[in-house]
């Protein structure tokens, strides 16, 4: 083999920066005269060529001698690697004919034929046995002068004697070991930018954020491995495929694949008859399993599977005696060289050897697809019982399945009823794995046949599909007439008890009103339907219930959702995960009434039930839902950088889903993270950034631009812009009485607006505000909202100097924020109500209720709640008590001080001022209290300063 040329400069490894600065750090040594051994190690397509040609080209900038080659495969002449390393650079002497001769000049004289010099030797776990124990005697003498020696490896494959000179080289510091990990989600990222399948750019190409979401999924898939990730993209990767399928571009997958195929290729003829055999059982296999698909014998099934460990293709699966490829893209590769017979012959054998175990359905539909046609093989059947086995986990693989049995049944005018069956379970297969047009068309194509003869049942069933593929598409409007229309073949009032059917089409009915924001219209057909639903499965009269009780929250009927919400959440949590998210609405349903209903804890845990496998392309419209919920429930809990990182996925999600309002909904909850976490001095810019997307979605327009507009206002409030509150607020929800906004959170809003008004100077319209909110938090009863309104009617009372009042108000909030785990919330009103508690209890007391404040905003990383506590305490510190002692006091505890300080006793001054002694001494402490002092001597001096 030839030397490798220097590569030219430029396409350096992405995301490697800390491997290039150490690599920069070698060469420089080496212009100072300082060798070295370089290791550069890790997994298959980890990036150690990559590495390596950056050395050399780190090197050829410094014109250095410099020579690379690869190691080859079994079969090298001795000393092979070195020759051609050596061949065809100058700089370094070529290497004698006899190869004992060319290695005691390569171990004896290094300094002389290789000064200043790099090697790069590539892939030496391939090397013959000469060439490794030249590597180990050199990387385990010391190598005099400037001289480079850089070994890239798989240790895996490396022969231990090598691995172990290597090893104990990096423990005396005489081998820089480079070791490159997984790649992140935004160097996947940054390396499938601008990358093209065969049908154009990569899925989301042109949106930055989609980009980074997309290159996280296929990032998870690859394991993080740079050569994974291109074979991904070449194969035009879907996450719904995974990891049955590599993508939709098996050609685009084999012109990346070569280094892949090139190790295929070298395997002797058994072993690679063997992969193919593994390849079509699927990871993980049994070796007796593929001794048998083989034809090998177990003999000689088990030589070759230790031969096939040995080149890494195959390792150890997690379960005893079971094994599992490299990496799934190994399989699928192995699979696609495997000739078209082989294979077919293959998936025969696999076939009766799954069914003569009694395997799973879904086993034995993995090998009939491929034997479509075979005599003997009731393939629609086989297929139809493995989709449904697995609909929940693989959908798409399950529509597959589904789409196939219907091509396999007899004529259309065969068995209808199950032609019929498989349609609808295929069109909800397509839904669940998110191609909602595909199950549109063929619910439409369905209902539209005359032929069909559809039975009541299936009609109805028929209409349901159709509404939800309609409604996964965004497509509101034609949803809600498709299931009206099937509503209207329902006798009304509906049938006790309700059938199935018709219960799912209930279900639908209150999804679609609940995206909408369109509550209060389908409030009364779903209690209905709740009451009549006792025929229906568990889990769908819980989805029924639960849809009924958010309805009801939203209209603020509390009374009657709390017992539902909490007897919905008792049936939940004793479900098993897949059957408590069969319906994946479900969680995101109940944590909503649950955030509404102020129940946090509970809200998280169920928004947050399941959530890692929650990211199907079907789930996405849900998953965003429930991300939003969790983004809010994080904030009013104290998890602000959780809560913003939250908001900017959600941000992502939605924005590749096309939801305007979600983005506006999730910029305005970042917004109001940041200006808590970041304080003052990011208002602005955050407050900017909603705007921005507020001009997208106008204000009043939905229910997401509504709850954007409450989160906006509230940061103008937090950002000291009243007057910009009251604007938004009075613009963006249809005025005073706010009727846009939903009753569970209108209490809060109206408190925000009354003292965004107070602080604009009109005490009367904000007394009148705060009014209309005491009347709606009296018919709510949730006490997060009650607080809200206390904190704004303690602000008039002390706008009004009834500061007993309102630090009585302001300290009942701050226990309610704190009861309902809203520490920033809490934090935030005893530093608001600090300057009342000056007034009524006294500076010392005032003070301490800041250092609260403090501590709990550090805990949290709230900024904007340490500004203002830092200056409220400057205030404090900056007012003299002796300047105002006097002014804090009621007329009769004056007189009390007064004579006190005089040196009167508690008797003499009861009986001066017709009093009795324990009055007296309640006065007292009401004055120690108000003016921050202990003692009567220390009053008397206190009064003697202000004169």
């Amino acid at each position: 083999m030839t030397a490798v040329p220097v590569p030219e400069t430029g396409g350096l490894p992405v995301a490697r920066e800390a491997e290039l600065a150490r690599l920069s750090h070698v060469v420089e040594a080496l212009g100072n005269g300082r060798g070295s051994v370089v290791e550069i190690t890790g997994e298959p397509g980890i990036g150690k060529t990559r590495l390596a040609a950056a050395l050399v080209d780190l090197a050829a900038r410094r014109r250095l001698p410099v020579a690379r080659a690869h190691a080859v495969r079994s079969g090298a002449t001795p000393l092979q690697v070195f020759r051609d390393a050596f061949e065809a650079r100058r700089g370094f002497p070529r290497p004698t004919e006899a190869g004992g001769r060319a290695f005691a000049e390569f171990r004896d004289r290094p300094a002389l034929w290789a000064a200043g010099g790099v090697l790069v030797l590539d892939d030496v776990h391939w090397c013959d046995p000469v060439s490794t124990a030249a590597l180990v005697r050199l990387v385990r003498s010391v190598v005099p002068g400037p001289f480079v020696l850089a070994l890239a490896h798989r240790p895996r494959q490396t022969p231990p004697e090598l691995r172990e000179a290597l090893e104990d080289g990096v423990r005396a510091g005489t081998v820089t070991r480079i070791e490159p990990g997984p790649l992140d989600a935004e160097a996947a990222a940054a390396l499938l930018a601008g990358r093209h399948t065969s049908e154009g750019p990569l899925p989301h190409a042109h949106e930055p954020a989609a980009l980074r979401e997309f290159a996280g999924q296929v990032c998870a898939a690859a394991e993080g491995n740079p050569f994974h990730l291109r074979l991904l993209a070449a194969a035009d990767w879907r996450p719904g495929h995974w990891p049955d399928r590599p993508g939709t571009d098996i050609d685009g997958l084999l012109r990346e694949a070569k280094p892949l195929i090139a190790e295929l290729d070298a395997l002797t003829p058994p072993a690679a008859t063997a992969m193919a055999a593994a390849a079509v059982l699927g990871p993980p296999f049994r070796p007796q399993d593929v001794a048998q698909v083989s034809r090998l014998g177990l003999d000689a099934t088990l030589d070759v599977l230790a031969e096939l460990e040995h080149a890494d293709l195959v390792r150890p699966a997690d379960w005893s005696g079971g094994l599992r490829f490299r990496h799934p893209l190994v399989g699928h590769v192995a699979y696609e060289r495997a000739g078209s017979s082989v294979r077919l012959r293959a998936h025969r054998r696999a076939l009766d050897l799954v069914t003569a175990r009694d395997g799973r359905a879904a086993e034995r539909a993995r090998h009939a697809e491929h034997l479509l046609g075979a005599e003997g093989l009731d393939a629609a059947r086989t297929l139809a019982e493995g989709a449904a086995e697995i609909v929940t986990r693989t959908p798409a693989t399950a529509a597959r399945w589904f789409g196939l049995a219907l091509e396999t049944l007899p004529g259309r005018d065969g068995d209808r009823a199950a032609r019929t069956a498989l349609e609808l379970a295929c069109c909800r297969a397509l839904i669940a794995s998110g191609q909602p047009e595909e199950a549109r068309a063929r619910a439409h194509e369905l209902l539209g046949d005359p032929r069909a003869e559809l039975t009541d049942s299936q009609t109805l069933r028929a209409h349901t599909v159709w509404a939800d593929a309609e409604r996964q598409l965004g497509r509101y409007k034609e949803a809600t007439a498709v299931v009206g229309a099937a509503l209207g073949l329902l006798p009304r009032p509906l049938p006790d008890p309700l059938p199935p059917d018709a219960v799912r089409l209930a279900i639908e009915y209150g999804l679609i009103h609940v995206v909408r924001g369109t509550h209060e219209q389908a409030r009364t057909l779903l209690r209905e339907a709740a009451r009549a639903a006792g025929g229906a499965d568990r889990a769908d009269r819980t989805v029924l219930r639960v849809l009924s009780a958010l309805c009801a929250t939203h209209a603020g009927d509390i009374d009657e959702a709390g017992p539902e919400v909490t007897d919905c959440a008792r049936l939940l949590d004793a479900l098993p995960d897949p059957l408590a998210g069969r319906t994946p609405e479900t969680l995101a349903l109940l944590g909503c009434a649950e955030l509404y209903l102020e129940r946090f804890a509970d809200a998280a845990r169920h928004l947050g039930r399941g959530l890692q496998t929650a990211d199907s392309d079907a789930g996405r419209p849900i998953l965003m839902h429930r991300l939003l919920a969790l983004a809010m429930v994080e904030q009013w809990t104290g998890r602000l950088d959780a809560s913003e990182q939250r908001a900017r996925q959600v941000e992502t999600l939605a924005g590749a889903l096309g939801a305007e309002g979600a983005v506006t909904l999730a910029r305005a909850m970042r917004t109001t993270a940041l200006v808590w976490s970041r304080g003052r001095g990011y208002a602005a810019e955050a407050v900017a950034l909603v705007e921005e997307a507020t001009t997208v979605t106008p204000p009043g327009q939905s229910w997401w631009a509504t709850s954007a507009t409450g989160l906006l206002a509230q940061a103008r409030l937090l950002a000291g812009d009243a007057a910009g509150c009251r604007r938004t607020l009075l613009e963006g929800v249809g005025g005073e009485r706010l009727p846009l906004v939903r009753p569970f959170s209108r209490p809060f809003l109206l408190a925000l607006l009354a003292t965004a008004t107070l602080e604009c100077g009109d005490r009367d319209r904000a007394h009148h505000l705060v009014q209309a909110a005491e009347v709606e938090v009296g018919r709510l009863g949730l006490p997060v909202q009650e607080a809200y309104v206390h904190e704004a009617r303690a602000r008039l009372h002390a706008a009004d100097g009834e500061h007993d009042a309102a630090a009585k108000l302001f300290a009942l909030a701050a226990r309610a924020f704190r009861a309902a785990d809203m520490p920033v919330q809490y934090a935030w009103t005893l530093a608001t109500g600090a300057p009342s508690c000056a007034e009524a209890e006294g500076r010392t007391e005032a003070l301490r209720q800041l250092d609260v404040a403090d501590t709990v905003a550090r805990s949290y990383g709230a900024s904007l709640v340490r500004e203002r506590v830092d200056d409220l305490r400057a205030d404090l510190s900056r007012s003299d008590p002796a300047a105002h002692a006097l002014g804090v006091l009621s007329d009769r505890e004056r007189e009390v001080a007064e004579l006190a300080a005089e040196g009167l006793r508690t008797r003499d001054i009861a009986e001066r001022l017709f009093l009795s002694p324990r009055t007296v001494e309640t006065h007292l402490f009401r004055v120690y209290r108000k003016l921050g002092v202990s003692s009567r001597l220390a009053l008397s001096a206190l009064l003697r300063r202000t004169g």
